[in-house]
């Protein structure tokens, strides 16, 4: 039974899908798990490692921290490299930025400290507030966040410092890429417009815009976002997530903390009998 029996959600996560999962179906939801993104490593572990050499040579003033999962995959990989203790001291020694509280999560988990966060998790607020510190000439290495695509009206935060004066660093951990395989996404639409599906949850703004993508590219955009609008629900973890959403008029929800627990919590809250 449960306050969610009868409900049918859908999860477009990569990671942590099973987990978020199960806190659902615990509540007598069923569940249905489309990856619409997929994480991939650089495919050229050296510029990563020919980077981190040059941060641990000659730490930054200031590192922006933008994922809490690329500042975790940038330390496995240097623990492979077998200098990770070298890196935490280079990064300790500098002003470090998170982007939001997942990048803020995994830097005081590696037993560092930022010294700033924004409260939106925008690209656009870190900006603002390094304009306004002042940053010309400043030596700042960026975590870079994946792909910018057309859905995700947000900035490319390193681009955006370089010209406000910064000396950047770019420090490309990982990349976003949609499914080669789109017909599972294809389904998941097509339950969408069939409204056999409460609601879609989304935990990154890379999944919201490959969904859109496939839906635009197999013409069913308009009849997909009309659905969202309409008996199907979009919620997503946070407003960064949402924004592409937002953009295009599409009313979304989303829990207070941007957290996978809380969402699961908010969907009940939500959607629940």
């Amino acid at each position: 039974m449960g306050p969610l029996k009868g409900k049918t959600i859908a999860l477009t996560a990569e990671r942590r899908a099973e987990e978020f999962a199960t806190l659902l179906e615990r509540r007598g939801a069923e569940t249905i798990h489309v990856p619409a993104i997929h994480v991939l490593p650089l495919l050229d572990d050296s510029v990563l490692q020919e980077k981190t050499a040059g941060i641990i040579d000659e730490p930054p003033e200031l590192v922006v921290i933008s994922t809490g999962v690329g500042f975790r995959g940038w330390l496995d990989a240097a623990e492979g490299w077998g200098n990770r203790t070298e890196l935490l001291a280079a990064l300790g020694a500098s002003r470090i930025i998170a982007r939001g509280p997942k990048a803020r999560g995994a830097i005081r988990g590696s037993g560092l400290r930022e010294v700033w966060s924004p409260a939106t998790e925008a690209s656009q607020e870190v900006a603002d507030h390094l304009e306004a510190e002042g940053i010309v000439g400043v030596d700042v290495a960026v975590q870079l966040h994946g792909t910018i695509t057309e859905w995700e009206p947000t900035i490319h935060l390193a681009q955006s410092l370089a010209r406000l004066g910064a000396d950047v660093r770019e420090i490309p951990v990982y990349r976003w890429i949609r499914p080669s395989d789109q017909q599972p996404l294809i389904d998941l639409l097509a339950r969408i417009l069939d409204h056999e599906v409460d609601a879609v949850t989304f935990t990154s703004a890379p999944a919201v815009a490959s969904l859109l993508s496939t839906a635009k590219d197999n013409g069913l955009l308009d009849e997909f976002l009309e659905a969202l609008r309409g008996p199907v629900a979009a919620i997503c973890v946070g407003p960064v997530t949402s924004a592409p959403l937002d953009a295009l008029g599409v009313p979304t929800r989303m829990p207070e903390r941007a957290r996978l627990g809380s969402l699961a919590k908010f969907v009940v809250d939500e959607l629940g009998e």
